[in-house]
């Protein structure tokens, strides 16, 4: 953002990364993927870099409320500075706090979620989806809590994968009755409560149940918590799992071939 504001360059969206996004390797693919999708739908976009810091959220929900204002309102000052009106991000978390608890410090923006960002270029007809080698494939779709029961955003994704021509299985459990990964929350950072099962390990026996060859995420959380879960069920060489924008990339390059 720093050099496009020096060349006078204005971007038509800023991609917030986050931290999964910017240092979680798995992620990084993921952050990779959303950008050659932009680039081949000739979106101008720019990201913060080195002046992006964590939004917070695992602050705010382990209970350090002031890290997470000194947080968010270093972000709001940088975001301001450069006078970013639309933010899209890959991370439902980051979504919803740019989105629904920014405001209330200062930072009033236009947040969208990756998947919902994708679907509207479909729709536009700036973004081509077709199936290529998904075409007919068994997949499941986790909703993320932070899209589906905090944000109501469940069609989107699903639009998406609609559009892939894939065979799509749902879970008992979905869409406003989703099963949490288990990562949320803070989750993701601080040893097991006692309990009997993982709630990841809940959520992959739900996935084996479907007979679905790959599941489809919208969250690197997701991603992480589902794919462990399939470790722990020695099914990881058996189902995959995939961020939407790399099944519509991955479909993409299929077709290019």
């Amino acid at each position: 953002m720093a050099e496009a504001t020096a060349e006078g360059f204005v971007p038509e969206i800023l991609f917030w990364v986050g931290c999964s996004g910017s240092f979680d390797a798995r992620a990084q693919k993921v952050t990779k993927t959303f950008a050659e999708l932009l680039i081949k739908c000739k979106i101008p976009f720019a990201i913060l870099g080195n002046e992006e810091q964590c939004t917070g959220d695992p602050a705010r929900r382990a209970g350090n409320e002031f890290v997470f204002q000194m947080l968010a309102l270093q972000n709001i000052q940088t975001l301001n500075m450069y006078g970013v009106t639309k933010i899209v991000t890959a991370c439902p978390h980051c979504f919803n706090t740019l989105k629904n608890e920014y405001p209330a410090l200062g930072g009033n923006y236009e947040v969208v979620h990756h998947t919902t960002f994708l679907q509207s270029l479909f729709n536009e007809g700036k973004l081509q989806v077709k199936g290529g080698s998904f075409k007919g494939k068994k997949i499941t779709y986790h909703d993320s809590c932070y899209l589906g029961r905090i944000n109501g955003i469940y069609e989107a994704p699903r639009q998406l994968l609609e559009a892939l021509e894939v065979d799509l299985i749902e879970m008992k459990r979905c869409k406003t009755n989703g099963l949490c990964c288990g990562a949320g929350g803070a989750q993701m950072f601080k040893e097991d409560e006692p309990g009997q099962k993982r709630i990841n390990v809940e959520r992959a026996e739900e996935i084996v149940e479907t007979g679905a060859g790959i599941v489809a995420a919208n969250c690197p959380f997701g991603i992480t918590m589902v794919t462990d879960g399939m470790k722990a069920k020695d099914k990881q060489d058996d189902i995959l799992v995939y961020d939407i924008s790399e099944l519509i990339l991955q479909a993409g390059l299929e077709i290019q071939k």
